[in-house]
């Protein structure tokens, strides 16, 4: 695991790698809002998707570097991921665009443009919690790349039935709320849970040529 600084024109970005030992993919992917890449999820990526060829790289945008408290707006977030790609693109791998949450948002928003081989959205805030009529589905819909959205079944941001048909795959995380959560009493485990991301995402990755 090494760690990198990228200058962008929203301050800098810092990079987490996780190589894998014969990498055929490299997965980027952010956090959201409210958190870091201590995400529970993402860093169970970043444990289990070496194994099986893929690099992945925890991305923090840059005002979380800059020790900030809230995210900026959509569109500064968007100038922090593209100034980041030339850094992520530099292995010379297909690069699957990724992120939880706002991430997600500005990962369908930007692959189109940027290149990106495939889209990865965990937990993707389909519209605020309460308020379904601000839909963003045009955001996953719009994403010119093949789409794996991963969403928990009790997630406030968007509930699986909830999404609109699409090129996109869909999986569900049994009991999970919006950071993949799972009530003490649920059937599944925590830790289950997280295999459950972490499979699915590592047969998606498999399925990308």
């Amino acid at each position: 695991m090494t760690t990198e600084t990228v200058p962008t024109d929203a301050g800098e970005a810092r990079i987490t790698w996780h190589p894998a030992k014969k990498p055929r993919l490299l997965l980027a992917v952010s956090h959201g809002a409210g958190g870091g890449i201590e995400a529970r999820d993402l860093q169970a990526l970043a444990a289990v998707l070496p194994g099986h060829g893929v690099t992945v790289a925890l991305v923090e945008q840059p005002w979380r570097v800059a020790g900030k408290k809230v995210a900026p707006a959509p569109k500064t977030l968007d100038v922090g991921w593209r100034g980041i790609w030339p850094a992520l693109a530099k292995p010379g791998l297909p690069v699957i665009s990724g992120g939880r949450s706002a991430g997600a948002r500005v990962a369908c928003r930007t692959a189109a443009e940027l290149g990106a081989r495939a889209v990865l959205a965990l937990g993707f805030p389909l519209h605020p919690p309460g308020r379904p009529e601000k839909s963003r589905a045009a955001e996953l819909l719009g994403a010119g790349a093949p789409t794996l959205v991963v969403q928990g079944a009790n997630d406030p941001f968007g509930k699986p039935e909830e999404f609109p048909r699409g090129a996109h795959e869909l999986v569900e995380v049994p009991y999970g709320d919006h950071g993949f959560a799972v009530p003490k009493r649920a059937d599944v485990t925590q830790e289950q849970a997280l295999r459950i991301v972490t499979d699915a995402v590592v047969q998606w990755a498999a399925s990308l040529r």
